[in-house]
């Protein structure tokens, strides 16, 4: 590691509405095994999907406060502006926390085109000299959702400038080499990242979930993680990883 790159730890999960694999809806099991699992040790930024209640209007269920208060992280859609709606966590399921070490410069929030409605949180952060952009986001099921759905997210950072990126969510891709939707013809990005199996949770078998980054930021590590309380917490495994980050970038 050289001493013009700065490591960026984050973890990606989804949730499944905090419905367990039991059958129960527990919000308060998520924020355990969030305190207990993800963060224990710390984070840059954390990514939940299924994070909002599914049928409009989209309403949260999470207990914010103790989720801050457990993780040392900063939930980034207080202003209305970052959220589908009044009752909203974020944006169609999609729920950021991010360190306060990162100041927050810009929250895009990005419709995706589908049957299911989708979407994607970009978020400008900057830290002593470092830029980085951070998008969530859960992707279709369907490849040719996909496809469109990593055609719209490519478009619109064409039109900003340009910064090192890094991607993070349920983006439904199974192939480990990552299938034309994570194609940069398709993004016109070169996002790359190791494939690791999150699902299904009690034995997992396709990769799923994804953290990936465009240079010069670069994936130095990715673990899937686990436990008995996450095999039980959700249909998902979460996904850490550690991102290399160029300074002045």
């Amino acid at each position: 590691m050289t001493a013009a790159t700065v490591t960026f730890t984050c973890a990606s999960w989804n949730i499944h509405r905090g419905k367990g694999m039991d059958g129960r809806t527990d919000p308060a099991r998520i924020a355990e095994v969030l305190r207990k699992d993800l963060c224990a040790s710390p984070l840059d930024a954390l990514v939940l999907q299924e994070a909002d209640e599914d049928p409009p209007p989209h309403r949260g269920f999470l207990d914010l406060r103790q989720i801050e208060a457990d993780t040392g992280l900063g939930h980034i859609h207080r202003a209305q502006a970052a959220r589908w709606g009044a009752q909203s966590h974020g944006f169609l399921g999609v729920v950021l926390f991010v360190h306060p070490r990162w100041r927050v410069e810009e929250i895009t929030l990005l419709d995706l085109p589908g049957h299911c409605h989708r979407g994607a949180v970009v978020v400008d952060l900057a830290q002593d000299g470092v830029a980085l952009r951070l998008i969530g986001t859960h992707l279709s099921l369907g490849q040719a959702l996909r496809v469109v759905q990593m055609r719209t997210l490519g478009q619109h950072l064409a039109r900003r400038a340009a910064r090192q990126t890094v991607l993070c969510g349920d983006l439904n891709e199974w192939r480990p080499w990552g299938g034309l939707a994570l194609s940069p013809r398709v993004s016109g990005a070169a996002f790359a990242g190791p494939a690791r199996a999150t699902f299904p949770v009690g034995r997992p078998l396709l990769p799923l979930d994804r953290i990936l980054a465009t240079p010069p930021a670069r994936v130095l590590t990715t673990r899937v993680l686990d436990s008995p309380a996450i095999r039980i917490a959700s249909d998902h495994r979460p996904l850490c990883a550690q991102i290399g980050l160029a300074a002045g970038s």
